[in-house]
């Protein structure tokens, strides 16, 4: 007898894992393996819920006869953390319940009631698959006392024989879900990223997510950076059109939760008052299940995505997986988006600037093709814009290559240049450009970008001003030496005890230095348009500081200033135009006087230079010192420092200072402290030949006397 029952049972798992064993889809499995229970053993109904490698139920079904039930998320918990289910799970092993009415392991439901359907006899095994706990099968008759321990060891060997099918239809289950999941977002990422324009970018977003979770209603916010409310930029599906616009406070409602914990979450069923307020509401879109996820970048959360009513019903297992991929996908998308859009308007700015730009602009490769020419450089020039792109850069204009480099060599280096030319134009005429030429990017490539301003009316003005300095000043000379002459006389004439001889020194200083400032004008003028000079002469430096000295006193004593001469000792002769270089020294003398406050201290000294071909000179004040931005530019023409304190004057005594030294071959600079000092230093060169000469004051000038006795000074 035990044999043919053995062999029977043997028989029927045989079968069953025949019927089983031909399906790789978890429902039909399931469903295969509770036929199977119902039609061998007996009942009514029964379940089987699948665990996943946590313990966490991850489906089930749920069969009446021949009927399949639905369950909900909320079923399944209850079952597997109250019920006779949850039992087995925690002790993983089988239970046989004679009557349902008298065993308190047995979760009762509307139904177990007497009146209804009344007690019950149950059947729970746990199934396991190589050691693994994979479910709960849960056989039910409507009859108390219906099964007994053989219909359990018999439900026992079908759900031994079972549990591996349902693994592997776990497993299969598992991997064709990964397998959609990422068929999703890699759909989504391909036509989410096939686009940078903003708006086609969000629109995108929103159709790859609806497509994906199968929603009646997408929308898509953004965290406001200044008030950190999430404002909704766009919305698709029914009833989208109202939801832009859509204002969240920060914090609040179910999307401040998603922000604050970076993490999303589904609501399967919308529930006024319990899990869902006013805040979490979108202007009329009718709301019964949502799932929000966060769009990140970086770590940070900066916007959330919200999916509204599932077309089936019910949100799918994976939809937060996709939603919270699509987020990263976003988060990626939108901030590329925005730098493209930065760029683009950066690009068109950029564009804007060149076209509108007063100044001729022109846009060159390193071999000084012209690639881009702007409106005004098509109009100064003369040719078309087809024509430019014809041409190099030095056939528009005299490239200075000591200032550009050769093959532009300084402008690669990243060093702008700046110098004067002439724009050629195509009717042969020349405009005056000063030419600011530096390294761009431009169309993804390294270029140079020449910007030629007209300087045409400066060049005019400067012609004007010049022409009328040296008409002024050489019609005051022939006065002025008139005065000087006529005063020379007067001193003589007149007793040194004389109460008007005071006077009348201060009327020569006076003109003195007005000579001294037409002179020194000529003299720019002369240097400017590169004449040579001409009457040069050997002379004792210590006697021309001397002598620039003793021009000066009137005014150090006047404001009390301490004036020491530091040229005492023995100095080779300098070869130098002898009134030209006393102007040096007496301007120099004289603009540290101006500056320097009462009773402060000057020194002048001179010295050999270490290599003996030049005399360095200097003249030193505790002024209140010249600012770095300014030192190279006072030695310019018309230049004075700015300033609340600066003084008065032409602006022409340094100027004059750095061309006559540069013509003698020498050189001038400048050293200072602010609030500490300044100190001008020049270099002359030290005469090739040994003669020597005295100074010798002649109608206000100092001119060369050879062999004169020393006592002249």
């Amino acid at each position: 007898m035990n044999e043919d029952h053995n062999r029977s049972l043997l028989e029927l798992l045989v079968k069953v894992s025949r019927e089983v064993a031909t399906a790789l889809d978890l429902r039909t499995v399931l469903q295969r393996v509770l036929y199977a229970c119902i039609q061998y053993v007996g009942g009514e109904r029964g379940s089987i819920i699948v665990m996943d490698d946590l313990g966490k139920p991850v489906d089930a079904t749920i069969v009446y006869g021949k009927q399949f039930h639905d369950h909900t998320t909320q079923q399944l918990r209850e079952t597997v953390e109250r019920g006779l289910a949850g039992w087995v799970v925690q002790n993983q092993k089988a239970a046989l319940v004679p009557d349902t009415s008298k065993d308190e392991r047995w979760l009762r439901r509307a139904d177990d009631a007497i009146e209804k359907s009344g007690p019950k006899s149950a059947i729970c095994v746990p199934l396991m698959a190589r050691e693994r706990f994979v479910g709960v099968l849960t056989l039910v008759h409507p009859v108390p006392n219906a099964f007994n321990e053989e219909h359990l060891e018999l439900v026992q060997a079908i759900s031994d024989q079972a549990s591996v099918a349902v693994l592997n239809a776990r497993l299969y289950t598992e991997t064709q879900r990964t397998a959609r999941v990422m068929s999703a977002l890699a759909e989504g990422a391909a036509a989410i990223n096939s686009s940078l324009e903003m708006q086609d970018v969000l629109r995108r977003i929103l159709n790859q997510t609806m497509q994906a979770l199968q929603v009646e209603t997408v929308a898509l916010g953004m965290i406001d950076q200044v008030s950190s409310d999430l404002i909704f930029q766009a919305a698709a599906g029914n009833n989208s059109g109202s939801v832009p616009g859509v204002r969240v406070p920060a914090g609040q409602g179910l999307i401040g939760k998603v922000i604050h914990e970076k993490r999303g979450l589904v609501i399967s069923a919308v529930k006024q008052g319990t899990n869902f307020g006013d805040a979490d509401r979108l202007n009329g879109v009718e709301m019964r299940a949502v799932a929000i996820a966060p769009i990140q970048l970086h770590g940070k959360v900066i916007g959330v995505l919200e999916a509204v009513n599932p077309i089936s019903g019910t949100f799918d297992p994976d939809a937060l997986v996709v939603m919270t991929g699509l987020g990263g996908l976003a988060g990626t998308t939108i901030d590329n988006s925005k730098l493209f859009e930065q760029l683009q308007n950066a690009h068109r700015h950029y564009r804007e600037l060149f076209e509108d730009s007063i100044d001729p602009i022109l846009i060159t490769d390193w071999e000084g093709r012209v690639l881009e020419a702007n409106r005004q450089a098509v109009a100064l020039s003369g040719y078309s814009n087809d024509q430019l792109r014809t041409l190099s850069v030095d056939q528009l204009h005299e490239v200075n290559w000591n200032k550009a480099g050769l093959s532009f060599e300084t402008i690669k280096s990243g060093t702008p240049c700046t110098y004067e030319s002439g724009l050629l134009r195509r009717d042969g005429g020349a405009l005056p450009v000063e030419v600011y030429a530096r390294k761009v990017e431009f169309e993804d490539m390294e270029s140079i970008q020449w910007i030629m301003r007209d300087i045409t009316s400066r060049k005019e003005l400067d012609a004007l001003r010049d022409d009328m300095t040296s008409m002024i000043f050489h019609d005051l000379r022939s006065p002025l030496g008139n005065i000087v002459s006529s005063l020379e006389m007067m001193s003589t004439l007149m007793p040194e005890d004389d109460t008007l001889f005071s006077m009348l020194n201060i009327a020569k200083n006076s003109t003195g230095r007005i000579q001294r400032l037409v002179n020194s004008l000529l003299d720019i003028n002369r240097l400017e348009a590169g004449q040579r000079i001409v009457d040069q002469n050997s002379i004792d430096p210590v006697a021309l500081v001397r002598e620039s000295i003793r021009d000066v006193e009137p005014s150090v004593t006047a404001r009390q200033h301490i004036l020491t001469n530091r040229a005492l000792s023995v100095l080779p002769l300098i070869w130098v135009d002898v009134d030209m270089i006393y102007r040096v020294l007496t301007n120099l003398l004289e603009n540290s006087i101006k500056f320097t406050p009462a009773g402060g201290r000057i020194d002048v000294g001179a010295q050999t230079s270490e290599d003996g071909f030049f005399v360095k000179f200097w003249v030193r004040d505790n002024g209140p010192g010249i600012p770095p931005a300014e030192r190279e530019r006072i030695f310019d023409k018309f230049t004075r420092l700015r300033g609340k304190n600066k003084q008065g004057g032409l602006g022409v005594g340094l100027a004059f200072c750095r061309l006559a030294v540069h013509a003698h071959g020498g050189d001038i600079w400048v050293d200072s402290e602010v609030g500490k000092g300044t100190t001008f230093w020049l270099t002359l060169p030290v005469a090739q030949r040994q003669s020597t000469g005295k100074l010798k004051r002649q109608t206000g000038r100092l001119t060369f006397k050879p062999d004169q006795p020393d006592k002249e000074l």
